[in-house]
C-alpha cells in the first residue's frame, strides 16, 4: 500500500480534530478526500506530509512509519498545499531550479526542468515572474514543483480552488496524467469534482470516516452518494 493510516486520533488544543480514522490506498489509485470545510482534511494531509504531529495511530508512506521516518517518506511524495505557497518575485525556471535543489536533484537536473515545463503547459509562460502569472498557471507551477522529484505518492490540498472552467479542464488533465503511475489523493469539498477525477471517494465528516467507495457506479449508487454528501454538508 502506497498509503496506510490506522486508529489516527488528532487533537489541536482542545479540538478533536481527527476521530480514529483508518483506511488505505493503493499504488496506481486517484482517491478523492472529500468533506466539508472544517472536515480535516488538511490536517490528514498535514500529517500525511510530515509537517505535522501526530501521537496517537499510525500513518505510513509506502510502508515506512512517517514520525519515525521522515526523511525517507518526504522523499517519496509530491504535495501541492492549500493556497499553493510559491515567491513571487523568482522567475519559473529559477524556481523550479531551486525546488530541484531542495530535493538534491543533479543529475539531468536542467533538462528535467525543461521536461516538466513542457508536461504541465508552462512553455508559455516561462519567460515571466511567478507573480505575472494568472492563478491557472500558478497551479501550473505548484503542480510542477510536486510533480519534479518523481515521487511515487501525490499529495493535492485543493488544487482546482477559484480556476476558470478552461483552468480547471487543463488541471484535471494534468492529474489525471499524473495518475497513470502514481498513487494520487486529492481533497476538495466539491463531489463533482471528485467524479471527474477519480476512482474512488473517502468522505470525511466532523473528523470521522464517513464512507468509502469505489467510483465505478452505476445511476443508483451515483445518486446514494450524492444524497449521502449532502446529508453531511446540510
Amino acid at each position: 500500500m502506497s498509503i496506510q493510516i490506522a486508529g489516527l486520533s488528532k487533537k489541536i488544543g482542545k479540538q478533536l480534530v481527527l476521530n480514529n480514522i483508518s483506511f488505505d490506498i493503493g499504488a496506481g489509485e486517484i482517491v478523492g478526500f472529500l468533506g466539508p470545510n472544517g472536515a480535516g482534511k488538511t490536517t490528514t494531509m498535514r500529517i500525511l506530509t510530515g509537517s505535522l504531529a501526530y501521537e496517537i495511530g499510525s500513518v505510513r508512506i509506502c510502508g515506512l512509519e512517517v514520525k519515525e521516518n521522515r526523511t525517507q517518506t518526504n522523499a517519496l511524495i509530491g504535495y501541492l498545499p492549500e493556497n499553493n505557497p510559491l515567491y513571487p518575485e523568482m522567475y519559473v525556471r529559477e524556481y523550479l531550479d531551486f525546488i530541484a535543489g531542495i530535493y538534491g536533484i543533479k543529475s539531468e537536473r536542467k533538462a528535467l526542468i525543461e521536461e516538466m515545463i513542457e508536461r504541465v503547459g508552462l512553455s508559455p509562460e516561462v519567460h515571466k515572474k511567478i507573480k505575472q502569472l494568472s492563478k491557472g498557471y500558478k497551479q501550473r507551477v505548484g503542480l510542477a514543483q510536486a510533480l519534479l522529484p518523481d515521487p511515487k505518492v501525490l499529495i493535492l490540498d485543493e488544487p482546482t480552488t477559484g480556476l476558470d472552467p478552461n483552468q480547471l479542464e487543463e488541471i484535471r488533465t494534468l492529474i489525471k496524467g499524473a495518475g497513470q503511475d502514481k498513487t494520487v489523493m486529492l481533497s476538495t469539498h466539491i463531489l463533482q469534482e471528485v467524479k471527474a477525477l477519480c476512482n474512488r471517494v473517502i468522505i470525511i465528516n466532523k473528523g470521522e470516516i464517513a464512507a468509502d467507495t469505489k467510483l465505478v457506479m452505476g445511476e443508483s449508487e451515483d445518486m446514494a452518494l450524492e444524497e449521502m454528501f449532502k446529508t453531511i454538508t446540510n
